[in-house]
Formats: structure tokens, C-alpha cells, sequence
């Protein structure tokens, strides 16, 4: 039979970073393309402990339906936890969601009508520009650097295209593994403010940093000191911290846009699970996740250095990368002219894989990037993958040299 998909789903493509996950597992391919986390440190224990809390405290009510705005503990813990950190909310304000990958696409369909503009960073979340595209968004990227969105060009673009919202992650980015500096953090909110633009703030990584002293403060937290008017959306997920499969993210917004999307997500799934709702709120009552998130910082910033080590060792004429202070990832810039896509044909074929840059442009350019993920793969076996990946570049030179002799 001829199925007549809808026009999303015909433009809608698989995610490469999903297709190689794919490729890669049940071989012997080291992978340090997935932005996975490091399954070894798990809080394994404490979880199974605190899903036999919520069975044994009223298993009847977790296995029944729930708030589609979320289990009211934790999302009041949640306002408590967002007070730390800068950020003063109620529960009102927060929306459980089925990980922050839901937020996104949430967010996406209460506020974007077909042709609506988004701008994003250049490089920006590839699975963003997804959801971003599946509803037949206008997507313009910001000119961006080590520090951030640039300002001229942020306002020159918001004055051009009116956009509905800027979506940023401006704490340990994904791909490029970039803080945004105080100046473009506070010069972005100041803009937008100016001209009336939503924000949307993409905060997966923020806690996983390598120096307890840096503070990176959020920008939802920066309009709220510049007089707030709910400027600025926030998500951030447990997916980073206690593990992915729980599937626990939030938004944190303006009641009114809380509401539109809580009618949003009764349409998606009702509701995000109960029982790992409550689950997450008995962990939280016992298990020390302040001090969980800085034994696995602590062991990320220790996979980081012992992979730009081996990397440095290589001597690999005209390739650079960025030493991340945090996060997941590392943005590697291959010499001008490099095709990172071709490269990873080869990687694949000697045994290790990344993720090709360009995925992550909304124009498709950068093919000359790469994004590494440093947290799951083994320590014990980081050697060997930068081995293949050195062979991989030869290879990919070899015949690159004999082209263009030919």
C-alpha cells in the first residue's frame, strides 16, 4: 500500500547521531559520537532503593494517572532546587516533561507557526533544528564564538526577522562544548528585553562542570534581576545528572506559557511517567546528587584531559579543539577544505566514530568540524580509539592528496 504521510513527516529525517548510535552498537566500533553519559556511575542502588520507597509508601496511587503539569512534590523540590541556582519560581511555573527533548518540541508547537523564525547558534543542538524544522520553522543562525552569540549580529537578525524565539545553550553547548562569556550572556537577555524576544534556554550540562568555583549564572536568572516580564523559557533534564532512562525534563516559563503547553502535552502523552516522578522526588529525599554530580564532573574533566592527551601526542598538523570546562563534548576544526563526513566513512571502517559537523548548522556548513563526546566511552580505551581515529586521517589525506594530484 502507498502510505500519504503528512507533510512533517515527509521532511522529517532521522537524527545522524541516532543512525550511528545504531551502526555502532553490537560491533566493535568505539564510539565517541552518542552524547551519552558514563553508565558505570549510574546511581544504580539509590534509584532501585527509592522506586521500593514509592511502592511500599502507595504503589496504587503512582500506577494511577497524575497531573499533566507534574507530581507537586517535585515540582515544588524543583522550584527549591532552581532557588539555588538563581532562578525564583513556584511550581506553577514548572511542566514535567518525558525528558527535555519534549520541552523542545513543545515549546515548538505553542509558539511556532509555519515560516515563524528561530534563530539559533552557529553551531547549534542538532535535534533542535529537527523539532525547529517539523514545524516548518524559519531557522537563521547568529554568528557565534568561543564567548557566545555575537551582539551586532543577534540584534541585526532580530530587527530582520522578528523572531518568534532565540534558542541558546549557553552552558557547555552542544556540539561545541562552549561557555557563553558574562558580557553575551547579559548582552543577549538586555536585547531581547529591547525588542520583546523570547528566549529559549537549552540547560542539559550546566551542572556538570569541572571547577566548583566557576559560576556560570543562567540567563532565565539574568532577566528576573533585570525586572524578569517572563522573557526568558528554561529546560534542563535528569537525563545528565541521575540517568537518561528515567526520561524526567522541565520547563521552567511564565504561567501563561506553562499553561499552553501542559494542553500541548495532554494532546502528546497526558502526562510524563508517575511512578518516575515519584521516584525522582523519594531520590531526592535521601541520595546526595550535589554530591553525585561533582564525582561524575570530577571524572568527565579526568576522561577530557586524558583524551585531548593522547590526542596532543598525535601532533595532528592543522587540527585544533577546545579543552571543555564542562559538559559532554569536544568541538574539534579539521584544516580548511576537510569533509568531516567523509572522514567518518573511514573512521568507521578502522573501528571509531564521531559525529560530522555540519549535522549541527542549520545551513549545513562546518564540514570541516567534528563533535567528540568524552564521557562514555572507557578510559581504558581511549587510547586504541584515538589510534583508529589517526589512522582514519591518513588514510582520509592519502586520498585527498591523490585527488588532487589527478
Amino acid at each position: 500500500m502507498e502510505y500519504k504521510f503528512s507533510g512533517m513527516a515527509r521532511t522529517q529525517g532521522s537524527s545522524m547521531v541516532r543512525d550511528i548510535l545504531k551502526l555502532t552498537q553490537g560491533t566493535d566500533v568505539l564510539s565517541l559520537a552518542g552524547g551519552l553519559p558514563a553508565d558505570a556511575f549510574f546511581p544504580v542502588e539509590a534509584v532501585a532503593k527509592a522506586y521500593e520507597r514509592v511502592f511500599r509508601l502507595g504503589g496504587t496511587t503512582a500506577l494511577q494517572y497524575g497531573l499533566t503539569e507534574g507530581y507537586i512534590p517535585l515540582r515544588e523540590r524543583l522550584a527549591a532546587i532552581m532557588s539555588s541556582q538563581g532562578i525564583s519560581v513556584t511550581r506553577d511555573n514548572i511542566l514535567m516533561t518525558t525528558g527535555s527533548q519534549q520541552t523542545i518540541d513543545l515549546v515548538s508547537r505553542v509558539l511556532l507557526d509555519p515560516q515563524d523564525t528561530v534563530l539559533v547558534e552557529s553551531p547549534t543542538y542538532l535535534a533542535a533544528l529537527q523539532v525547529f524544522n517539523s514545524y516548518g520553522a524559519n531557522i537563521v543562525s547568529v554568528n557565534t564564538d568561543a564567548n557566545g552569540m555575537q551582539l551586532d549580529d543577534l540584534e541585526a537578525k532580530i530587527k530582520q526577522h522578528q523572531p518568534k524565539f532565540v534558542y541558546v545553550i549557553p552552558t557547555f553547548s552542544n556540539p561545541a562544548g562552549s561557555v557563553w562569556s558574562m558580557e553575551r550572556r547579559t548582552g543577549v537577555v538586555e536585547l531581547c528585553r529591547k525588542y520583546g524576544t523570547l528566549i529559549f534556554e537549552d540547560d542539559p550540562y550546566g551542572r556538570l562542570k569541572f571547577d566548583e568555583n566557576l559560576n556560570f549564572p543562567s540567563l532565565f536568572s539574568i532577566d528576573q534581576q533585570l525586572g524578569g516580564d517572563g522573557h526568558v523559557m528554561y529546560t534542563s533534564t535528569f537525563s545528565k545528572t541521575v540517568a537518561p532512562g528515567v526520561r524526567s525534563g522541565w520547563l521552567v516559563a511564565d504561567q501563561a506559557i506553562v499553561v499552553k503547553t501542559a494542553n500541548a502535552k495532554q494532546s502528546a502523552d497526558l502526562h510524563s511517567s508517575s511512578i518516575d516522578q515519584r521516584a525522582l522526588n523519594e531520590l531526592l529525599d535521601f541520595f546526595d546528587l550535589e554530591g553525585h554530580i561533582r564525582t561524575v564532573s570530577a571524572e568527565y574533566h579526568t576522561r577530557m584531559l586524558r583524551l585531548t592527551s593522547l590526542m596532543r601526542e598525535r601532533q595532528w598538523e592543522g587540527i585544533t579543539w577546545n579543552d571543555a570546562l564542562g559538559g559532554m563534548f569536544m568541538w574539534v576544526t579539521l584544516p580548511e577544505g576537510f569533509r568531516s563526513d567523509q572522514l567518518l566513512q573511514l573512521a568507521i571502517q578502522e573501528g571509531v566514530a564521531f559525529v560530522p559537523g555540519q549535522v549541527f548548522y542549520a545551513d549545513l556548513s562546518g564540514s570541516n568540524h567534528m563533535r567528540i563526546n568524552f564521557t562514555h566511552t572507557d578510559p581504558a580505551l581511549l587510547p586504541k580509539a584515538v589510534d583508529r581515529l589517526d589512522r582514519a586521517l591518513k588514510l582520509y589525506m592519502e586520498k585527498n592528496v591523490v585527488k588532487s594530484v589527478r
